[in-house]
């Protein structure tokens, strides 16, 4: 035999007696291990859906580390909040027994916000005893993260004592500043202790009697100027330009422009884009911000449309024509605070006379900005829910003149700004 053959041949033994060699112990309890399956279980499954009269179970983890079986699960207090105007918002809190801390998760914030995969969750709980698997959607589709909180949610009755002993401080510290402070620290303590009088019977008896001392010049406020009273966006009567008459910046705060920022992306999208949700005036223009070339200028359009935009949307919420366009419509929360603040009126749903005022002429100066100052206020008077009849006073108010070009009503901006006289009647 060659030399090759015989160190092929001994190759092929060394395989030959590895495959024939007995295994161990050990590994023929790994055999075993491996061999034992779980008898399967044939159950009906039995589906249900969500409905109104029917709460869905809640499922929330801890990712603290806090084991649920450390304590007694009966004597963990779960409570279950839900946002009155808005009930799909769901908080969940736990809190152990004898605990000072709370768990607490919501299905609106956090993790359950932050993923982009809109996924459905269910739960599903196997009875042996009558082989059944009931499946249950979750209420929400939403897994609630308990986040650790102390003291996040306190009795009437705590927060009571707590204002109670709130004052007492406040009241210690307001004497140690008479006491110790210096001159100027007592006079701020006593100007903020002043502001905080409002119910004090004493306080309302003095400021009633310096009321009534005080002599009232007729004169004077037969001259006041109309547009102290009149509800405008703030304004220079010392503007150069039409752009500085309302500046922009006092009417779009800087944190704000970030937010602005949906219609921009939208153009930058490759496929067609519906424009039906959005107001007449937008749509309208939308092939103007399609000419523009510098990129800069065509964020700043994008920007100012759609603050119109959350604008008109805002107006329609608060009134009885409108509701149904702004029903899905989504407020960026910093619009929605300030517009609450601007324009909200706390003790009722709709908006007054004057806030709603406010709020047009804020929209008209923001469509004068749009047109280059001069604005064809048709399909403004559309999105508003007022004739164009109307909106020729609202302009006049905020100092623009009407023109006619081409058989078009034009509203512009001349500078320098001059608001109109009110007229007055006469006595005979």
């Amino acid at each position: 035999m060659d030399s090759e053959d015989g160190e092929d041949t001994k190759y092929q033994l060394i395989e030959n007696q590895k495959r024939l060699e007995p295994s161990s112990p050990t590994d023929m309890k790994k055999k075993k291990k491996k061999k034992k399956r779980v008898a399967p279980v044939e159950a009906t499954i039995q589906v249900l859906q969500e409905l109104p009269d029917r709460a869905s179970p809640l499922v929330g983890y801890f990712p603290s580390g806090f084991d649920p079986n450390s304590v007694e699960p009966s004597s963990t207090t779960v409570r279950v909040f839900r946002n009155r105007d808005k009930p799909k918002r769901l908080q969940l809190v736990a809190t152990p027994p004898g605990s000072k801390v709370d768990f607490v998760g919501t299905n609106y914030t956090g993790e359950a916000e932050a993923g982009q995969q809109h996924c459905n969750y269910a739960l599903g709980v196997l009875d042996k005893a009558t082989q059944t698997l009931k499946v249950v959607p979750i209420s929400s589709n939403k897994i609630f993260r308990l986040e650790p909180k102390v003291g996040s949610h306190k009795e009437p009755e705590n927060l009571a004592v707590e204002e109670s002993s709130a004052q007492q401080k406040a009241d210690k510290a307001r004497e140690l500043t008479n006491l110790y402070g210096t001159k100027k620290s007592i006079n701020q303590a006593k100007k903020l202790h002043s502001l905080k009088l409002d119910d004090d019977p004493d306080s309302q008896k003095d400021l009633d009697g310096k009321i009534k001392e005080v002599v009232v010049n007729k004169e004077a406020l037969e001259s006041t100027e109309p547009q102290s009273i009149l509800n405008i966006p703030p304004y220079n009567t010392a503007a150069t330009s039409p752009e500085e008459a309302y500046p922009l910046d006092k009417i779009i705060y800087k944190g704000e422009w970030n937010f602005l920022k949906d219609i921009y992306e939208l153009l930058q999208k490759e496929t067609e884009v519906s424009w039906d949700a959005f107001p007449t005036f937008i749509s309208n223009r939308i092939h103007k911000l399609r000419q523009i070339q510098d990129d800069e200028e065509k964020m700043k359009l994008c920007c100012i449309f759609s603050y119109i935009t959350h604008l008109i949307k805002y107006k329609d919420k608060h009134s009885m024509d409108g509701v149904s366009s702004a029903k899905r419509h989504s407020f960026p929360s910093i619009l929605r605070n300030k517009f609450s603040n601007m324009f909200a009126d706390p003790e009722a749903k709709r908006m007054s006379t004057d806030k709603l005022e406010l709020l047009i002429s804020y929209v008209l100066v923001l469509t004068l900005y749009a047109d280059e100052f001069k604005t064809d206020y048709s399909d403004i008077a559309k999105d508003l829910r007022v004739s164009s009849l109307t909106l020729r006073p609202r302009f006049e108010r905020l100092g623009c003149k009407i023109i006619r070009q081409k058989n078009l009503s034009l509203a512009t901006l001349p500078i320098p700004l001059q608001f109109p006289q009110v007229r007055r009647k006469r006595r005979r």
